[in-house]
């Protein structure tokens, strides 16, 4: 997850309009399978998606792609495609996207694909007639021979939709197992398992007509049903078969079909915050309803009373929103209710669970996030939780140079030299210390290390939160949660990551690029990080597996990207200066140290020519001279260094000129400026303001819901901070309202579910997300997910079954602050309201 350094706002409020236009028609209670409006096939309760969502260009696959399965409101199948495996990895082969022709009087949709590296195009076509759809690949020229036997046409389920279910292959008869139990063989060259079943049509889930499937076999070699998860955790149930050798045109073909339930009604969603409301704030509940069903005339608020009675505190007419995606939207006002308690919200037949008002509702929802989450985001350290051992000290032999014109699979990449002394795979010492694990996985990728410390920094000296739950001891590489050790636990998180940025520019000179698996099986490790190394540090002179004790001949030692880049080099500066500034009296010596770094970069980066930015990395580039600018605003705000301000006054102007496209920035620092730049800024903050108000009219809930590849709640976060700061500044231009809402979205007022992002907070919050845990289909306290994906056209998902989308549940280590933020910011605002 990349720090996001702008705030773009000219494509905030048009995206919604076009989103309004995606709203359904629908299918009503039609039993043949229609292509609608928005292109994809769609009978009641059963809809097909053809390539609406194309494969991930960076992560391949991300299981949202090709042809998808919605069926009564559950996407139950995906990657439906011409695969090389019989059940595909993450990096195994995929083929390109050529073009997708939709022929609507026709029913019919074709997708041209290319395996470049096999010379093998085919057309994947899909065509609806009667209740199913006919699914075939088609080619102009005979499958190459070396695909015969190996490229298939492909179908994944997601495993939890179907665990205990049936199926039935011809007359082979079973139940799809929550843990695989198969025999394993080489396919290839490869581990793959053997299938669970032979044969020519399958029935899947024919017990349950809210999930029951049929594939039956038209053209091709037989079926075969796989359990992939014997290969991978993230793995699926896969239907294949063999492509057809030797021959043009079909040469594999289906017919699928999907049972409809005539009367079947999405429930309604009752989306309301989880973790309940500040008397003070508005509060809004929205309810999500299937696009057939009927709205009814009330919705009820109920007090829950000590003998476990209830009371009604308010009923009313809900507001009519419209259509949002694929669902029909009402608003149920009820701030007027603002006595302490416990309520629950009812629609219909369907209740809530209970939710407090209270003036202190906001008091502790931080504390999980401050107390688990980031100790077990920490690297470099032994991490227990009372009974628990969340991970050893991992990753104690850190780092070898990477290799020189190296693209490693994470998007990372190191250039024709290493831009310092070190050779390639030569032992960079001192990187063994601090930092955080970027995600899901465990690399220390310095943007997310930089804009943690800026934002706990940020935290600290906006609410001054002394907070002490944890024992923490960098000497001993020793954390203890829920160990109070007399020491501020922010401060000991900002020294943590303020560690690990110093290192990089003490042992290499600057800031790196950061630190990352060198082999594809260590970055797809789950469990403890410690065993994921050796520990020790790699020594060419050794064999493989031997050790004199403190070294190793094995090579599995993390590898430091290090080409240089000033936007980098200055984050690091922002960071350390603003670190130096709260560290000071609690730890002196190394508060020196980071000014003393920062202030290193600053003159070294101002004795070099200026780079071409075109070079770096995606997530790095376009951001010099506003970097430059928050470099110097932070060193000056530490030292009073009049050189630092002079810096300040030559940059000012050039970004005065679009005084939009450069508010975020100017905003941040205004605060430091005095009142000239404030009023430079009013006529856009007032403009920006008024367009804040249109959310209302481009979502139900009340703030932007992106639809690109990383879900939103990211962007949703520090938009309300963003807001926070401008309400401070400008109070007559920014609504508050603004801030809490993206509190209330967190908490479960949002689409497809009302579950709270934030594990471990809320009555009903995230139980299942994409950490390092995720194999164990459980949760990190205080972590929060990514939030709701739109899946193209109009499908809202965050999976609560299946935690292996990065995109919609993989924690971050940036979000975590700025939601500590985000949360005492509304809470102070409120208690002050009030």
């Amino acid at each position: 997850m990349k720090k996001i350094k702008t705030f773009i706002i000219c494509i905030t409020f048009s995206i919604g309009c076009l989103w309004l236009s995606n709203c359904q028609n629908g299918a009503g209670a039609s039993k043949d399978l229609t292509l609608n409006d928005s292109a994809y096939f769609e009978k009641h309760g059963f809809n097909i998606l053809v390539f609406s969502n194309m494969y991930d260009n960076l992560f391949d696959d991300s299981k949202i792609s090709a042809i998808e399965i919605i069926h009564h409101g559950i996407r139950t199948a995906t990657n439906g495609d011409v695969r090389l495996n019989p059940t595909p990895g993450q990096w195994d082969p995929i083929a390109k996207f050529v073009d997708r022709k939709v022929d609507r009087e026709n029913n019919r949709i074709e997708v041209t694909m290319n395996f470049t590296a096999c010379d093998f195009q085919y057309t994947l076509v899909a065509e609806a007639k009667g209740d199913g759809l006919h699914l075939s690949v088609q080619v102009d020229k005979p499958l190459p021979e070396a695909l015969a036997g190996v490229a298939g046409l492909n179908i994944e389920l997601f495993p939890p939709v179907f665990w205990g279910t049936s199926y039935i292959m011809d007359e082979k008869y079973g139940i799809f197992p929550t843990s695989p139990a198969d025999f394993m063989t080489f396919i290839n060259g490869q581990v793959e398992p053997t299938p669970m079943a032979i044969g020519n049509n399958i029935e899947i889930a024919p017990e349950d007509p809210m999930k029951h499937l049929s594939i039956r076999l038209l053209e091709g070699d037989g079926l075969m049903l796989f359990d992939g998860r014997n290969k991978q955790q993230n793995g699926t149930f896969v239907v294949r078969t063999l492509l057809t050798v030797d021959k043009t045109g079909k040469i594999a073909e289906w017919f699928i079909t999907g049972t409809s339930v005539n009367d079947w009604i999405r429930t309604p969603v009752i989306s309301y915050s989880q973790a309940g409301y500040h008397p003070a704030q508005a509060k809004l509940a929205v309810v999500e309803l299937d696009k057939n069903d009927k709205p009814l005339s009330s919705v009820s608020l109920w007090k829950v009373n000590d003998d476990g009675s209830r009371t009604k505190a308010l009923s009313g007419t809900p507001k009519a929103w419209g259509m949002f995606l694929r669902y029909n939207y009402l608003q149920f006002d009820f701030s007027a209710v603002t006595e302490p308690g416990i309520y629950e919200l009812e629609y219909g037949k369907h209740r809530t669970a209970p939710f407090p008002i209270a003036g202190d509702v906001f008091e502790r929802t931080w504390f999980p996030t401050l107390d688990v989450f980031m100790p077990v985001q920490m690297d470099h350290m032994f991490v227990r939780e009372a009974y628990r051992v969340w991970h050893g000290a991992p990753h104690l032999d850190d780092a070898l140079q990477a290799p020189l014109n190296r693209v490693h699979w994470d998007g990372w990449r190191q250039g024709s030299s290493t831009d310092n002394k070190y050779k390639p795979l030569q032992h960079i010492p001192g990187l063994n210390v601090g930092g955080w694990f970027d995600a899901g996985d465990f690399d220390i990728q310095t943007p997310s290390q930089q804009s943690t410390v800026q934002s706990l920094v940020n935290v600290y000296e906006t609410f001054g939160i002394d907070r002490d739950e944890t024992t923490v001891n960098q000497k001993t590489r020793y954390v203890d949660i829920h160990i109070p050790d007399g020491k501020p636990d922010i401060l000991q998180q900002i020294e943590h990551g303020a560690l690990q940025l110093a290192a990089q520019v003490r042992s290499v000179g600057y800031a790196i690029a950061g630190i990352n698996e060198s082999h594809l099986y260590q970055y797809r490790h789950l469990g403890d990080a410690l065993t994921k190394t050796d520990n020790m540090v790699y020594n060419p002179r050794l064999d493989s597996l031997q050790t004199d004790g403190r070294t190793s001949g094995t090579p599995d030692d993390r590898w430091a990207f290090t080409n240089r880049s000033a936007y980098l080099n200055y984050n690091t500066a922002i960071s350390l200066a603003a670190a130096a500034r709260v560290l000071k009296g609690y730890n002196d010596a190394f508060a020196a140290e980071c000014l003393d770094v920062a202030q290193y970069i600053w003159k070294d980066e101002h004795s070099r020519p200026k780079e071409d930015e075109q070079n770096q990395p995606f997530f790095i580039r376009g951001f010099g001279i506003q970097t430059e600018l928050l470099a110097a605003v932070e060193l000056w705000r530490t030292t009073g260094n009049a050189e630092y301000k002079a810096r300040i006054d030559e940059i000012l102007p050039e970004l005065e000129e679009n005084i939009e496209q450069n508010m975020f920035i100017l905003a941040q620092i205004a605060p430091y400026m005095g009142d000239d730049l404030k009023a430079k800024l009013q006529p856009a903050i007032k403009v920006y303001g008024e367009r804040l108000a249109a959310v209302d009219s481009v979502s139900p809930f009340g703030v932007m819901i992106s639809p690109s590849g990383w879900a939103a709640n990211g962007n949703i976060i520090s938009m309300a901070n963003f807001n926070y700061r401008l309400h401070l500044m400008f109070p007559d231009e920014i609504n508050p309202e603004y801030i809490y809402r993206a509190l209330n979205y967190l908490y479960g007022c949002h689409p497809a579910h009302n579950l709270s992002f934030v594990s471990g907070v809320g009555a009903q919050p995230k139980k299942i997300a994409y950490g390092n845990n995720r194999a164990d289909f459980s949760f990190i306290p205080g972590g929060i997910v990514p939030g709701i994906r739109i899946l193209n056209p109009d499908y809202p998902e965050n999976r609560d079954d299946y935690p292996f989308h990065w995109s919609e549940n993989e924690y971050v280590i940036p979000l975590a602050p700025n939601y500590i933020y985000l949360v005492n910011a509304a809470n102070r605002l409120l208690n002050d309201k009030q």
